[in-house]
């Protein structure tokens, strides 16, 4: 590993940038296109203009993806299929904002999850700033209004991003514990298809419902073309080259970058401005990583 110089971090903003981008570009499409759908439209581009690069990678390393192809399905089901299916779900009820404030706190959710189901070691520090991320979730479920909590008055897309960090949590943790020795290129390409395939029955059921919808328009073309190359390939591409160069702990900092951008964001596109209670709880889920990656 390097240290972290400008170069780095440079790569390292480009994924909460983008990821914050794709918040924005969900809700941009509420109304437009369905939820599973838009999921189902973005891997299917991402695939189809990734795969030529990647086709000599893949036709090298196909030995080395058969014979852990029970990892790379779960992987793909549960990083590419659950995970941004979910958000995009979400994005119908929640704000972008909010949304990449609640997946600011899956670090925690990480961390939490190693000590009650892989016997991983944690210190009193990281229950402490597993304690103010939590705080800080709670803060923006309850849109500043603690009377909310006791109420139960969720917002559905809020819950649904809650299910969203779990499966991100799963995909996380067998990405530590059992990822295959594969170059880039393949092994994304594998998940992208795997991923594609467990999202088009649930597209197909929520079209035969009547509820699948996608509009034949420039925004939607555009908003999905953005969804396919910078959030699916460039982001995931700058994060593995940055975690590669500098490990694991220093790019988590970056990745809570993700609401920042959002809120920047969705101030300039939707008109959804930022409240008080979105920078506590920003605050606190920061502090809370920043505790929990100190104490490792």
């Amino acid at each position: 590993m390097t240290p972290l110089d400008s170069r780095t971090a440079a790569l390292l903003v480009l994924p909460p940038l983008f990821w914050a981008g794709n918040a924005v570009a969900g809700r941009l499409l509420v109304g437009e296109a369905s939820p599973l759908a838009v999921s189902a439209l973005r891997w299917a581009l991402a695939l189809l203009l990734f795969a030529p690069f990647a086709w000599t990678a893949l036709r090298t390393h196909w030995s080395a993806l058969r014979a852990q192809w029970r990892t790379v399905a779960a992987l793909g089901v549960l990083g590419v299929g659950c995970y941004n299916s979910f958000q995009y779900v979400a994005l119908q009820t929640s704000t972008a904002v909010n949304t990449t404030l609640i997946a600011a706190s899956t670090p925690v959710f990480v961390l939490a999850s190693g000590a009650l189901f892989f016997g991983e070691r944690v210190r009193p520090a990281q229950w402490l700033g597993a304690a103010c991320s939590i705080g800080g979730v709670l803060a923006v479920l309850a849109r500043g209004e603690p009377g909310n909590l006791l109420r139960l008055s969720f917002v559905a897309g809020d819950l649904v991003m809650l299910a969203a960090n779990a499966t991100w949590t799963a995909y996380t943790w067998l990405l530590r514990k059992r990822r295959p020795q594969l170059p880039f290129a393949p092994f994304l390409t594998a998940q992208m298809v795997v991923g594609l395939a467990a999202i088009l029955p649930f597209t197909a059921l929520e079209a035969g419902l009547g509820y699948g919808q996608v509009q034949p328009t420039a925004t939607v073309a555009v908003v999905l073309l953005y969804m396919a190359i910078f959030p699916s390939i460039v982001a995931y591409y700058a994060w593995d080259r940055g975690i590669a160069r500098v490990g694991a702990v220093i790019p988590v900092y970056f990745a809570n970058l993700t609401p920042v951008f959002a809120a920047l964001l969705s101030t300039l596109l939707l008109g959804e401005a930022p409240h008080a209670y979105h920078f506590a709880g920003l605050g606190l889920i920061v502090l809370g990583i920043h505790l929990a990656s100190r104490a490792r």
